[in-house]
């Protein structure tokens, strides 16, 4: 049976409401978080876009829960060697709680250094020299590396976890799926797709753990929930290859007509139905995924954690 975490979205909230809403979701009976990093959110009003590493500084001291970044892009704005040492620091601040979630990123947060954008095939093979190099420097060793898209030279990690940070892998194509299968130590996907994970798994991901993730969004008022989503998070509703391309949040906000409240109202749980909130969890676990994480859109944070608690949870095996 699956374990549930909570998703903290940097891109909607402060790093001091983060960290509370991490130690709210401790005391609500989710068992590990999710944080996303990102360089600028998917639009303002969303609002907001912290450095995540120096909050997960902060939840390592707020929360006892294991946290994992979802995902991280190690590849073009963050050099391999230096994401690898804020990995390892995050690992030993979290005693060993820590685990490192990878992807080929977004031009949104990854292009701001005016590198070039590269298509799909070449960040792939990007993100596998990366990985190469950071669990190489993840042994403590003095690592020497040139390599097709990345030098390092003379390069130690002196602060170490006992056990190597584990990498897990984001992919949603069929060949992030099996880079993920062949290399990933986990796979991660964000939807409830028996097919990919089957893919994973008979591809050499075997018995590696599977984590998804989904937005919801809780209140007593479904209609004001609709118009929340539609407002912060219509991105996640955008069609094909969008995310990964348009490389500002103006150019979203420009694609903000193409998603209308019916789409909402059809494709995220909004209100206060125990009930779908449950089946869209459930969903996750008939998949075939062991860890599924849920983030609240909109500012009732305590009232969902109270929801959670009293009416969801109760209900997951």
């Amino acid at each position: 049976m699956p374990e549930y975490g909570y998703f903290l979205a940097s891109e909607e909230h402060s790093p001091a409401a983060l960290v509370e809403q991490a130690r709210m979701a401790e005391q609500a009976g989710f068992r590990a978080l999710w944080i996303s990093d990102h360089y600028h959110p998917w639009n303002d009003a969303q609002g907001q876009s912290a450095f995540v590493w120096s909050v997960i500084g902060a939840l390592s001291e707020a929360v006892s829960l294991p946290i994992e970044t979802a995902v991280t892009c190690p590849t073009v704005r963050m050099h391999p060697a230096v994401t690898a040492q804020a990995a390892a620091t995050s690992a030993v601040m979290t005693e060993g709680r820590f685990r490192l979630g990878v992807g080929t990123g977004e031009a949104l947060n990854e292009h701001i250094l005016g590198d070039r954008w590269p298509p799909t095939h070449v960040r792939l093979e990007m993100l596998e020299e990366a990985i190469q190099v950071m669990r190489r420097l993840f042994t403590g060793e003095e690592v020497n590396h040139r390599g097709t898209h990345y030098t390092v030279e003379n390069a130690r990690l002196y602060t170490v976890p006992d056990e190597p940070v584990p990498i897990d892998i984001s992919g949603f194509g069929p060949k992030a799926i099996s880079l993920a299968a062949r290399v990933g130590d986990g796979y991660i996907s964000m939807m409830p797709d028996d097919e990919m994970v089957t893919q994973f798994r008979k591809g050499g991901g075997g018995a590696k753990p599977v984590s998804g993730g989904t937005k919801v969004c809780y209140g007593t008022d479904r209609e004001e929930c609709v118009r929340t989503v539609h407002r912060l998070w219509y991105n996640e509703l955008l069609p094909g290859e969008m995310g990964q391309v348009l490389p500002s949040p103006q150019h979203f906000e420009q694609l903000h007509e193409l998603v209308t409240e019916d789409m909402v109202r059809e494709k995220v749980v909004c209100g206060d139905d125990a009930d779908q909130h449950v089946a869209v969890l459930k969903s996750y676990a008939d998949a075939g995924f062991d860890r599924v994480y849920v983030n609240q859109i909109g500012p009732d944070q305590q009232g969902f954690f109270d929801f959670y608690r009293t009416k969801v949870l109760p209900q997951l095996p």
